[in-house]
């Protein structure tokens, strides 16, 4: 009951999957947990071999029953270079320290003309969330901690393909609102989905119930609708790249073009500096 969002996302991934005109016989799925992006891009007809990767070895054991599957560091992920036709990964990656070094690993993996699709959660994601429980414990505490991770922005992420080497990236959002019936049943699913504060700098001790009372009084008064529900809004940013190869379609060299933009338009070309 718990996986609707990251079962949105891979029906998203699959989505543009199947828009290509070319098969990929073998595959990773990065972070794939219960194995559900899996099922999702085989169904395809498009995938041949998928090998499952995973930081918990108990995902990792239960992927086993459907194909070959590892446990894996994020930062060391163990395989040869030039070894896949694609990677892919759902809803994982904006758990990554170093999401920078993780894509140009995929980057190393995969073959020429191979595929790069991943999706992540970006930073519009909880903004009703965040919203409330900042200006709640601000007005109890007089200050704010960590409650929920950071997440990227689309305009930043959205460079890391270029960065890590792919080429004819593609980078767009979708963004899901989800209604509850109060703050709190929002939190029972977040904790139900595994998506929970991890960071470092994150209070260690439990916060009293008043800050979520009042963040909860907040939460509805600002943003809830006409029935009382609650709205709360996912971004899933979904990453499209190549590894680089000669049958892709190049940029013109700068100052190639054949005719002028001032010609097609029907107006006058003019130097701004003069």
């Amino acid at each position: 009951m718990f996986d609707f969002l990251k079962r949105e996302a891979a029906l998203r991934i699959a989505d543009r999957l199947e828009l290509m005109r070319r098969d990929f016989p073998l595959c990773l799925d990065f972070g794939s947990h219960d194995g559900l992006l899996t099922s999702e891009i085989v169904a395809t007809g498009k995938i041949g071999r998928v090998i499952q990767a995973d930081p918990s070895s108990v995902f990792a054991a239960h992927a086993l029953q459907s194909g070959p599957a590892v446990a894996v560091e994020y930062d060391r992920l163990p395989f040869g270079a030039a070894k896949f036709d694609a990677v892919f990964s759902c809803l994982m990656l904006h758990w990554i320290d170093d999401l920078p070094g993780v894509m140009a690993q995929f980057r190393r993996l995969l073959k020429p003309d191979g595929l790069c699709l991943v999706s992540l959660l970006g930073g519009t994601t909880l903004t009703e969330l965040r919203a409330a429980l900042l200006e709640a414990e601000t007005e109890l505490y007089g200050g704010a901690g960590p409650r929920t991770a950071p997440m990227a922005d689309i305009r930043d992420v959205g460079g890391l393909l270029g960065r890590a080497g792919l080429a004819l990236p593609v980078a767009d959002a979708d963004r899901l609102t989800i209604d509850y019936p109060d703050m709190f049943r929002l939190m029972a699913d977040l904790r139900g989905m595994g998506e929970t504060n991890a960071l470092l700098g994150r209070q260690r001790h439990p916060s009293a119930r008043r800050l979520f009372l009042r963040a909860a009084e907040i939460y509805h008064d600002r943003f809830a609708r006409s029935d009382g529900r609650i709205p709360a809004s996912f971004e899933i940013i979904t990453l499209t790249g190549w590894a680089p190869h000669e049958s892709q379609q190049q940029p013109l060299r700068p100052g190639s073009a054949a005719h002028r933009l001032a010609e097609e338009l029907g107006s006058s070309e003019r130097d701004p500096e003069r």
